[in-house]
């Protein structure tokens, strides 16, 4: 059997299958249906300094190969995290990492800085496509300046692995993900969602209560894997893949492209027991093909 272990900064995965925030809840939602200690990391829904009720329904539409989302971070905050959920998971036999969401570089600072004292937290996931409340509303990651901004505060007070999450909706995601490792950042993982938008004809409206939404779903994969491509063989640190994988032959395209651990996201709806049938997957193909080690498809393309 092939070895699966992966390593992002000082951080080891026994597989490179990890849940994709905002799909796989806190892990707890998925224990009866998944051995939770099979998949190499479960990053879980968005946190924020605050809690925040996200946005009006409709905040969900399916579209032709994925879905339209805007959810909106809705979450009860940091707080109700460390108190509530934390003792709840932090028993769970694989790695949690807390994806953070905020509106400032204070607001991302300060809730990592909470999340750096869970003892059984190995590593965060820094959404940086949230909007910038002090600047207009544009997101932080659309430019080198605002994504190095939010790296910089963090890692200023946060001490373990430190994974940033980049949009796609960008002209040059490379010179981002550049801006993100000089700014101390670990590992990237790519891609978000991708802006988009649904009409309901009859009413002459959009279908989604503030007009967009995220865009996920296998539509998006060869937009990921391009971009997963760019990043990987632009940068030194490690890079996660996601976006549209909801297979095992999906997954082994973004590690051929250079990513050192893949995301599963939308997928979880259609099939909550994806990501061990990905991780087996992936161990029989490597088996199959005379592989001993997962190292020996990374970036081979």
């Amino acid at each position: 059997m092939a070895d699966l272990n992966v390593k992002i900064s000082n951080l080891q995965f026994k597989n490179p299958v990890m849940t994709a925030s905002g799909t796989f809840g806190y892990g707890l939602e998925f224990a009866d249906l998944v051995p939770l200690h099979e998949i190499g990391g479960i990053i879980v829904k968005g946190t924020t300094l605050h809690s925040r009720e996200g946005n009006d329904s409709p905040r969900m539409v399916e579209t032709a190969s994925g879905m339209l989302n805007c959810v909106g971070l809705q979450n009860k905050g940091v707080d109700y995290f460390c108190k509530h959920i934390y003792p709840q998971i932090r028993d769970i036999d694989t790695n949690i990492i807390v994806n953070v969401s905020g509106n400032s570089a204070e607001t991302y600072a300060e809730c990592a800085r909470r999340i750096n004292e869970l003892d059984e937290v190995p590593a965060i996931e820094l959404n940086i496509s949230c909007p910038n409340v002090k600047e207009g509303g544009m997101a932080f990651g659309v430019s080198c300046v605002g994504a190095a901004g939010i790296v910089k505060a963090v890692r200023a007070v946060y001490q373990k692995t430190l994974i940033v999450k980049l949009s796609p909706n960008v002209t040059d995601i490379v010179s981002i993900a550049r801006a993100c490792e000089e700014e101390g950042a670990d590992a990237v993982s790519l891609i978000n969602t991708l802006m988009g938008m649904a009409i309901d004809i009859e009413k002459r409206e959009p279908l989604l209560s503030i007009r967009t939404g995220g865009l996920s779903g296998p539509a998006i994969k060869p937009v990921a894997l391009r971009m997963v491509y760019d990043v990987a063989h632009a940068v030194k640190i490690p890079v996660v893949g996601l976006g549209g994988i909801s297979s095992t032959e999906d997954a082994i395209e973004f590690m051929m492209c250079g990513a050192t651990a893949i995301e599963i996201g939308t997928a979880n709806f259609i099939d909550p027991t994806i990501t061990k049938k990905v991780k087996d997957g992936i161990s029989s193909w490597l088996d199959a093909h005379g592989c001993r080690s997962i190292q020996e498809i990374i970036g081979v393309v």
